[in-house]
C-alpha cells in the first residue's frame, strides 16, 4: 500500500486514520515517550529523536517502541537533521523554537505541535472530559493538586496531569474513563498549543522566569504571552489574581466563549465574581446567586495544611476553578482540609532552641521566594543556584526588613549579593565560596552551620533559593534532602 498524504494535518483527531501519518518526536523523556507511543497505537509512522542516550529506563522504552514499528534514534547528532517527508513534529516541551530540528519544520511548513496540543487532538469525541487548567511562574503544581484534591472530595474521577503527574496525552488515551481533568500547563508547554480551549483556567502570577528561553527585550512580554495562551476558547471561567493586574490584562486580551467569565481572586474582601478572605475565612462571592449581597464560606484558614499567603491564593484559585465546574462548597472545605503539599515546599525540617527550619526548595525564581519569605519574620535566608537571568532587586527591596541574614550558595550568588548590598546594605550576608559550592551535598553542611551561626531564637532559617538547583545538584528535591540531612546533623551534633 502507498502512503496516504496528508494534505492538512491541522484535521487529524482521535477517530481520523493515522496509518501513513509520518511524526517525528522531539525528545524522549517522559511526555517524549508518551507521545511517541500512543501515536504508534493509532498507527502512524513514528519517528522519536534525542540527543541524549538515556538511562537504561530510556533503551528500555526505545525497545518497547521500536518492537511497535517505531524508529527511534538517541544519541548525540540525532536531532541535527529532520527526516524527509514528515507530516507533524511532536515536540517536547523544553526544545526552543530556535533548535536546528524545530527550525528546519518551520521553514518547510510542518506543522510542530506540543504533547498537549497532541492531546488535546485525541480526546474522545463521545466523551470530551472537560479540563481545567492551570499556568503560572509559581504556585502551579500545588493548586493542581489542590484542584484535584477538590474534586475527588467531590466524588468526581479526577486526575492531575500535565506538568506534574502523567503525560496528558496518557491520560486523554487511558481507557477507564475520567470525569475531569486537572491539568498544569508550564509557558513551555503552551507555546506549543493551537487548539486546546480549556473548559475553566487560571494564570495565578507572573514574575520573570526563565528568561534564558525567552531572551531580549521582549522576554517577559514573550514569557506573559505564552501564559496567556491558557485563556483561549475558555467556556466557563477565566480565573485571574487582582494582586497582579497582568493577568487580570490576559483575561481581557484572550478570545474566550460567549458567557465565560473573569472571576478574581484576592487575599482581601472579595468583591462579587470574586473568591478572597473575610477574616479568616475563605469566601465565594461569584458561584453564588446572591453574590451582590452575600458570599458562600468556602473553608477557615484553619483548614489549610499552611495559612502563608501564597498557599491561601493558590487555595482561593483552586476553589475558584472546582466551584466554576460546579462543585459544591463543602467538597472545596473536605479537599483542602485533606490536602498536604508535595515535599521541599515550605515543609519544616527541624525545631530546636526557638529556631524553625524549613525547606522551600521548590522556589526556584525570585517570585517564588518572595512568596515564601512573606510567610517568616524574622528569617535567614539561605539562596542561591542558576538564576536564569532573574533580577533580585525588587525581590530584597520587598524582604529587606525581614532578613536576620542571608547565607548565599551557587553558580549565580554574587548576582543575590549584588542586589542586597544595594538594598539592604546593612543585613549580614555569608557567602560560601567557590571551593565548597562545587560539592554540592558536602556544601550544604557549611551553609547550615552558618545559618545557625546568623539565626537566633523566634527565627526561621528558609532555604527559598530563588534560583534553579543543576548548578549543583541533580534537582531541586535533591537540594532539599541535602539541607535537610544537614540541619539533622547540624543538630545532632550541637544536641
Amino acid at each position: 500500500m502507498g502512503r496516504r498524504s496528508m494534505s492538512d494535518p491541522s484535521l487529524l483527531g482521535r477517530t481520523d486514520p493515522w496509518d501513513g501519518v509520518r511524526a517525528v518526536v522531539a525528545g524522549f523523556g517522559v511526555s517524549g515517550f508518551a507521545a511517541a507511543d500512543n501515536l504508534a497505537f493509532l498507527g502512524a509512522s513514528v519517528t522519536a529523536l534525542d540527543e541524549s542516550p538515556g538511562d537504561d529506563d530510556r533503551q528500555e522504552r526505545a525497545q518497547l517502541l521500536e518492537a511497535l514499528g517505531a524508529t527511534i534514534r538517541l544519541g548525540p547528532g540525532a536531532t541535527a537533521t529532520l527526516p524527509d517527508d514528515v507530516d507533524v513534529v511532536v515536540t517536547s516541551p523544553g526544545w526552543h523554537p530556535s533548535s536546528p530540528l524545530l527550525a528546519q519544520a518551520a521553514a518547510r511548513g510542518v506543522p510542530v505541535w506540543g504533547e498537549v496540543e497532541l492531546a488535546w487532538r485525541l480526546r474522545d469525541p463521545d466523551n470530551p472530559v472537560p479540563w481545567l487548567a492551570v499556568t503560572g511562574t509559581n504556585g502551579k503544581t500545588t493548586t493542581v493538586q489542590m484542584l484535584d484534591a477538590i474534586l475527588r472530595a467531590a466524588g468526581l474521577r479526577s486526575a492531575a496531569v500535565g506538568n506534574v503527574g502523567r503525560p496528558v496525552v496518557e491520560a486523554v488515551m487511558d481507557p477507564a474513563p475520567l470525569d475531569v481533568m486537572a491539568v498544569e500547563l508550564s509557558s513551555f508547554q503552551l507555546h506549543y498549543v493551537h487548539s486546546m480551549a480549556a473548559e475553566s483556567a487560571a494564570v495565578l502570577n507572573l514574575a520573570e522566569d526563565h528568561l534564558d528561553w525567552y531572551p531580549g527585550p521582549t522576554g517577559m512580554a514573550d514569557y506573559a504571552a505564552d501564559k496567556g495562551r491558557i485563556y483561549e476558547g475558555v467556556q466557563q471561567a477565566c480565573v485571574y489574581n487582582v494582586a497582579d493586574p497582568l493577568t487580570e490584562q490576559l483575561v481581557r486580551d484572550a478570545d474566550v466563549e460567549e458567557g465565560a467569565r473573569a472571576i478574581g481572586f484576592t487575599l482581601g474582601t472579595p468583591a462579587p465574581g470574586m473568591l478572597g478572605l473575610v477574616e479568616n475565612i475563605l469566601a465565594d462571592r461569584a458561584f453564588v446567586e446572591t453574590r451582590a449581597t452575600s458570599a458562600a464560606e468556602l473553608c477557615t484558614l484553619d483548614d489549610l495544611g499552611s495559612s502563608a499567603p501564597h498557599m491561601v491564593e493558590n487555595a482561593l484559585a483552586a476553589a475558584a476553578l472546582a466551584r466554576a465546574h460546579g462543585v459544591p462548597a463543602s467538597a472545596v472545605r473536605d479537599g483542602l482540609r485533606g490536602f498536604r503539599p508535595d515535599g521541599h515546599r515550605i515543609a519544616v525540617v527541624a525545631e530546636r532552641d526557638g529556631i524553625a527550619w524549613v525547606d522551600d526548595s521548590k522556589a526556584t525564581n525570585p517570585h517564588a521566594a518572595r512568596s515564601s519569605l512573606r510567610g517568616y519574620d524574622p528569617v535567614v535566608w539561605v539562596a542561591g543556584g542558576l538564576a536564569k537571568g532573574a533580577s533580585f532587586d525588587d525581590l530584597v527591596t520587598d524582604v529587606a526588613g525581614r532578613l536576620r541574614g542571608v547565607v548565599l550558595l551557587g553558580r549565580d550568588r554574587d548576582v543575590i549579593a549584588a542586589a542586597l548590598a544595594r538594598h539592604a546594605p546593612d543585613v549580614p550576608v555569608i557567602v560560601v565560596d567557590d571551593g565548597e559550592t562545587g560539592r554540592g551535598h558536602g556544601s550544604m553542611d557549611r551553609v547550615v552551620r552558618a545559618a545557625a551561626d546568623l539565626a537566633r531564637p523566634g527565627d526561621t532559617v528558609l532555604l527559598a533559593p530563588g534560583c534553579a538547583s543543576m548548578d549543583m545538584f541533580t534537582n531541586y528535591a535533591a537540594r532539599g534532602d541535602a539541607f535537610a540531612a544537614a540541619v539533622r546533623r547540624h543538630l545532632e551534633g550541637a544536641g
